[in-house]
């Protein structure tokens, strides 16, 4: 038959090989998102063992069976480096053992469509935490077309992965281009602090007149809030208007140093405890200090003079002490616009990461039409 109804179950296996000779170091660990990404992981590794943590092995799966509080999207993601990372302990990890009957990249396909995500909050039990744990995975019907039909779709797939892997290179060696400028200025100009020429702004939507909510996330950019925002309850939300910087003061869980240029003509909504400021522009320009901000010196910076007992914090008062160097307006503005063609750029390769996740759907869908025509 073209077409092959089987339990997930029949074709993968757990796998719970742990870290315990400290082969990998906290460098290894990473996080999962639901996105189907493998990410930096957000936790505190400070003093913590590495020995139960699992590893994750090029060609390996990994989920995290908590479904509850993640956007009713399930976390998970597929190794398709030749890396091994580390995950917790709680995360499942599980090969496909049958790869002459299911293609792990195709699985994965599968894995990236909706319809899975609904299905597995759909089946998650619980009280306190609603999981969806190994055996709902394996419980699994899922409709499989011949290794050949397989083999073409996922050749697609990966076709336009490798195009969009290329741009993203093309991404880092832009933004290597930033950091090495930066260094380059700390020998040319004079390094001081840029606290007299920025202005703290405290700005809210007292009318509710602003809707446009947003974080500040650890990408150091603005992304969409959770549906659990009150939009209708937004006066106590600061403005961040067009070339206005906002940032947040905790460092403890991200990590690093969050921050956010409105480079938008829209007004932005964030949080009360995050704060807003202003360049003058005729010393020192947003795109500049946003350069400076993205870079790992400067997180490790922040993190490094945050202070607190159950949050540490970097506060205002802390960033208007820092030290940079600053070149003349101009000189500025010429790395600035490079910055800017690098913003641009990683705007789009989002964008193809996301045309990339939504054509899985339409490509599982194809692969099981083709099958069931020629059954």
């Amino acid at each position: 038959m073209a077409l092959n109804k089987r339990k997930l179950g029949d074709f993968i296996k757990e796998s719970d090989a742990r870290n315990v000779d400290n082969m990998y170091n906290k460098e290894s660990v990473v996080g999962l998102s639901t996105q189907k990404q493998i990410i930096n992981t957000k936790a505190d590794l400070s003093g913590v063992s590495l020995a139960s943590y699992k590893l994750f092995s090029p060609g390996q799966f990994a989920y995290v069976p908590d479904t509850s509080r993640r956007g009713d999207k399930m976390s998970l993601a597929y190794n398709s480096t030749e890396k091994t990372y580390l995950v917790s302990s709680i995360y499942i990890v599980f090969d496909v053992f049958n790869q002459e009957e299911l293609i792990p990249e195709y699985l994965f396909m599968y894995y990236n469509r909706p319809e899975f995500d609904r299905y597995s909050r759909f089946n998650s039990w619980g009280s306190a935490r609603e999981t969806f744990d190994w055996e709902d995975m394996c419980d699994i019907e899922i409709e499989l077309p011949s290794l050949q039909i397989q083999h073409k779709y996922v050749d697609l797939y990966k076709a336009m992965l490798a195009n969009q892997q290329a741009y993203e290179n093309g991404l880092d060696d832009l933004k290597l281009t930033c950091d090495s400028t930066i260094e380059d200025f700390k020998k040319k100009y004079s390094i001081r602090t840029f606290g007299d020429h920025i202005k703290r702004v405290d700005e809210r939507n007292v009318d509710n007149k602003y809707k446009n909510v947003k974080n500040v996330s650890v990408t150091k950019e603005f992304s969409d809030v959770s549906s659990k925002v009150n939009k209708n309850e937004l006066s106590n939300y600061k403005i961040v208007k067009p070339r206005q910087i906002s940032f947040v003061q905790t460092t403890h869980n991200e990590h690093v140093f969050c921050n956010a240029l409105n480079n938008t003509d829209d007004v932005i909504l964030v949080t009360s405890v995050n704060e807003v400021f202003e360049c003058d522009e005729n010393f020192i320009l947003p795109e500049y200090l946003c350069i400076n901000f993205n870079r790992s010196e400067f997180d490790r910076y922040a993190r490094f003079n945050s202070w607190g007992s159950a949050r540490e914090t970097f506060t205002w008062k802390d960033l208007i002490e820092v030290k940079i160097p600053i070149p003349p307006i101009g000189v500025q503005k010429s790395l600035a616009d490079l910055f800017t063609v690098y913003r641009e750029r990683k705007l789009i390769n989002q964008q193809l990461k996301d045309q990339i996740k939504k054509i899985c759907p339409v490509l599982i869908k194809g692969s099981i039409e083709e099958a069931r025509k020629e059954a």
